[in-house]
């Protein structure tokens, strides 16, 4: 799998299209996460590649919102992104605002973990610890059942995603916060260095 172009040149097109910090934390979030299931499903040779389309998958949202995964077209192929690493952006929003459907293993798991990402996040900010380390599935299952808490992040998207993949809802959530919990500190840090960028 080849994306065309490196996390250097992918940051900084990121950066250039996205200011906010909510943003940011979840583009390098899914990023971690995305590198965490390349390896725990077998593709650790591809990780730099699932990662990348992680970090990238929402470059056009903030700019763009009506426009999202259009946009992103364009915005990939200035940084020379291949075929495949546009195809694996615009899959993750299937069924929502693209027709591009996930097909590789990779894009899978992109689709279910992306919204479920912004999902343990807000209930991680619920718990005294501010933190997914601590967290259970059985909290977070509550969270999930609780349709006014994010109700931003869709239900139906996230068991769809776990179904595409043959997975009980349970994998999937517990898969996640483990990728999330893993790369918690590391993803904070790294978000306060762009910040002070900017």
């Amino acid at each position: 799998m080849n994306a065309g172009f490196d996390r250097a040149q992918g940051l900084a097109a990121l950066t250039k299209y996205n200011r906010e910090p909510f943003h940011l934390l979840h583009a390098l979030t899914v990023e971690s996460v995305m590198r965490w299931y390349a390896e725990d499903q077998g593709y650790g040779d591809d990780a730099d590649f699932w990662a990348l389309v992680g970090l990238m998958h929402d470059i056009d949202f903030e700019c763009w919102p009506e426009e999202h995964c259009v946009r992103c077209v364009e915005l990939l192929k200035d940084v020379n992104a291949s075929d495949e690493f546009i195809h694996a952006v615009c899959s993750h929003a299937y069924g929502q605002c693209s027709d591009v459907e996930p097909v590789h293993p990779m894009e899978k798991v992109l689709f279910a973990a992306d919204e479920l990402t912004g999902l343990i996040g807000a209930a991680a900010k619920m718990r005294p610890s501010r933190s997914c380390t601590d967290m259970e599935v059985s909290s977070l299952k509550k969270k999930f059942k609780d349709k006014k808490f994010a109700a931003g992040c869709s239900r139906d998207v996230i068991r769809q995603g776990a179904e595409n993949l043959g997975w009980e809802l349970e994998t999937l959530m517990e898969k996640t916060i483990r990728a999330m919990a893993q790369s918690e500190a590391p993803v904070n840090a790294e978000l306060e260095q762009i910040q002070a960028s900017l």
